[in-house]
């Protein structure tokens, strides 16, 4: 008798992470759309920024015109801070504590990321999908293969800020990681090329920011590279750009989490 009630034990252990990692996944989800003040930044800004500068905007570029070349822009910009935010409140919320709750739950570290991944991925698809659907409506044009090749490079493209965001936030490891995170963002995409056509020393300098690559690689279909200032990024350029930041970032998140290990 003993026997019959303990053996469906283990199948209660084996099912329970995956319905808790999708709970979690749900509920913080709506945590994130909830916060308004962050999803301003995320979707509102970018979408406001493109009705002000892209639209009307019908000069030729590439194979498309200079309203789709604004279009991916503020589309990546509004993808990256997503990616940024989701991937450094979950590193901060290890650091300040909240894993070791999770660790009382049947949730595994795994699932945990594989949430938290989700989320980031999830969140960037909203205003990549507002401002292309935005762009489609005002006269953004270009070929049917920019329009997808430019949709998924600024989407996939913007996992590289999730591994960014969890470095800065180990890094710095307190409450205003992410803040600090976000925060550069904007500079960086000054620097990458992302608000405003750059040249001369500036566009050298900018070639070498995070930005840069990821940016310039989204609108490659687009523009083949040819920059509205004049001159050519040929693709290795922008490809060079994202691994070597890859890597870099990799190596951050890689020495924050050593360090934390370290200290506690």
């Amino acid at each position: 008798m003993t026997e019959q009630l303990v053996q469906p034990a283990p199948d209660v252990v084996r099912t329970a992470p995956r319905p808790d990692m999708v709970t979690y996944a749900r509920l913080d989800l709506r945590r994130q759309l909830r916060d308004t003040f962050g999803m301003f930044f995320i979707v509102g800004l970018p979408t406001f920024m493109f009705l002000v500068f892209g639209l009307g905007s019908d000069e030729q570029v590439g194979s498309g015109n200079v309203g789709m070349y604004i279009m991916i822009s503020m589309a990546a910009y509004g993808a990256v801070t997503a990616t940024t935010g989701v991937a450094g409140s979950a590193a901060t919320e290890q650091v300040m504590g909240w894993g070791r709750q999770l660790g009382l739950t049947p949730m595994r570290p795994s699932a945990f990321v594989a949430a938290k991944a989700a989320i980031a991925m999830l969140v960037a698809l909203m205003p990549v999908t507002l401002i292309f659907a935005i762009g489609a409506l005002t006269g953004a044009r270009g070929s049917w293969s920019d329009w997808v090749l430019a949709a998924l490079l600024v989407w996939f493209g913007s996992a590289l800020f999730a591994i960014y965001g969890l470095a800065m936030s180990l890094v710095f490891r307190g409450p205003n990681a992410t803040g600090i995170a976000s925060g550069m963002i904007v500079i960086m995409a000054f620097l990458g090329n992302v608000f405003t056509p750059m040249s001369g020393l500036l566009l050298d300098i900018g070639r070498l920011t995070p930005l840069y690559g990821y940016a310039a690689l989204a609108r490659f279909p687009l523009t083949e590279g040819y920059l509205p200032v004049g001159g050519r990024d040929a693709l290795w350029l922008p490809v060079a750009n994202v691994l070597a930041w890859t890597v870099i970032f990799s190596l951050l998140a890689l020495w924050g989490v050593r360090r934390s290990r370290a200290r506690t």
